[in-house]
Formats: structure tokens, sequence, C-alpha cells
């Protein structure tokens, strides 16, 4: 494995084993296939990545287990973090023990549920669940994946803890504003997926790709490089060995306050996935 600068972190202080930093950029493996996570993953571990990202229902953990696995790979040294499913939130310790038996590792580093799936009213249930994980020493932090502010409000009012991450879609074009303020306020990192927006067209914006060329990078580029200035973790996705190298060369330059401001003139609060207030 090719040692390679690694990307920056962020301290979880909140539940969270004291100490424990989560790399700034992630590979996440959703939609790739359980035979195609061996090469794609491997490629990211050898572009200096540090931070894997998959779920139960992505199909593939036994995929990143194989990598995880590999003797050239300090375990150690990767993040990993998977997810409960909706139809687990009442079965989580098995949904769990599963998970990790296909991961095939010891101690989880972070454990999320997947979307809070309000109808079904049993999230809060599925977090005391996730708490009780965590206190046994089998995962290291718990978050959530999808949560609004008053789904984060009820897990506090209810249980008296928050989550150490909550990993929602965010992008220039859905900026979470109200949302990364509550997540500021409450020591909650804020992790983004779908940061490209790349199903509503924002690599192609003007003003992303006149300030990607004022910069000299792809537009992809200067989007990642805007969720870190912002201090959120990004998750990239892609099985292209260019494309997951190019998503993690971001640290040679940084944005100013005009290249902020304009892109901060962006924010549609268009979603390209499912609004989690209905979902599940």
């Amino acid at each position: 494995m090719t040692t390679h600068e690694s990307a920056p972190t962020l301290d979880l202080g909140h539940a969270s084993t004291p100490g424990l930093a989560i790399p700034q950029i992630g590979f996440g493996v959703w939609e790739v296939p359980d035979r195609a996570v061996d090469a794609a993953f491997g490629q990211a571990l050898d572009d200096g990545y540090r931070h894997i990202d998959t779920a139960r229902i992505y199909g593939n953990e036994e995929g990143v287990g194989r990598v995880l696995a590999r003797e050239d790979v300090d375990r150690d040294g990767v993040f990993v973090t998977t997810k409960v499913w909706n139809d687990d939130h009442t079965n989580v310790a098995a949904a769990f023990d599963a998970s990790m038996q296909r991961l095939g590792i010891e101690v989880l580093d972070l454990y999320l549920i997947h979307w809070p799936a309000p109808q079904q009213n049993a999230y809060v249930d599925a977090w005391r669940a996730m708490l009780e994980l965590q206190g046994e020493g089998r995962v290291r932090s718990v978050g959530v994946c999808n949560f609004q502010v008053p789904h984060l409000q009820r897990l506090l009012d209810e249980t008296g803890v928050l989550p150490s991450v909550n990993q929602v879609e965010l992008s220039p074009y859905l900026q979470q504003r109200e949302l990364r303020g509550f997540h500021a306020e409450h020591g909650i990192v804020t992790e983004a997926w779908s940061p490209l927006a790349v199903r509503a067209g924002l690599l192609d914006d003007p003003v992303v790709r006149d300030l990607a060329a004022k910069h000299s990078v792809t537009p992809a580029q200067l989007v990642l490089r805007w969720h870190v200035e912002l201090g959120n973790v990004v998750l990239t996705r892609s099985v292209t060995p260019a494309r997951i190298a190019e998503n993690v060369e971001i640290f040679g330059f940084r944005l100013g306050d005009d290249d902020l401001e304009a892109l901060a003139g962006l924010d549609r609060g268009t979603r390209t996935g499912p609004d989690p207030d209905t979902f599940g």
C-alpha cells in the first residue's frame, strides 16, 4: 500500500471514545457492487483515503471486510463506518452483529442509524440500542444519518445524548444552514453525502466552473474543497482510478472569501435524494 499524505481529521468528542478522530475525506461505496469493492477501496487506500463508509443496505460490507483483512492494510489506521437500516430499528443488536461478521472486524469506529423513518416511530429506541453497543465497547462512536432538527431534538429530550455525527445530503445547492447551526451549537460533526449534487447538475453550474478555472482545479475538486473549508466531513464515491485520486487531491489550494460568498449564493434547497421527514 503506497503511503500518501492523509486528509485532516476532526475530533469526535461527543458521544465517542475520547480521542477518536474522523478523517474529513471519506470513501463511500454506495452503489458499488461487492465484487468491485476490492479494486475501488484498495485504490482509495493507495491514494491516501483512511475512512471507509458502507452500510448493510449497500450489500458490500463483505467486500470492505476483504480489503481490511489484507496483510498490507493497517486496520487501526482506517476509520470504518457502517449503518443500521430502517427495518432493523427494533433489532439493532442483531443487525450490528451481522454487519460485524460481514466486515470481519472486532470493534467498529462509527455506527449510524441510516434514516429516522419517523412514521415507524422507532428511532429513539434504535438510538438507545446504539448507546448500549457503545457502552459495551463494541463501537467507538454512534451517530445518525438524515436526521432533521426535530429528530435530533427528540433524541436529546428523551435520552439526553446527541449523536457524534449526522450524515446528511449537503452540497452548494442544499446547504442545510439551520441544521448545520444546530450541529455547531451541540458539537455534532456534519458529514455530507451527495456532496457534488451530480444529479442536479452542480458541476456544470457556471459559478462552479468559473471558480474551478480560477483555481486551476476540476469542478469536483472545487466543491469538495468548499466542504472541507466549511468544516464538514465529505464522502466521495467513484470506481474510476483517476477520479478516486482526483477527489482526494484538494489540499493544494484554498478558497477566498469572495469564492465562499459566490458558492453560498447557490443554495436552492434542492434535494437529489429522499425527504427525511417522509422516507422509510
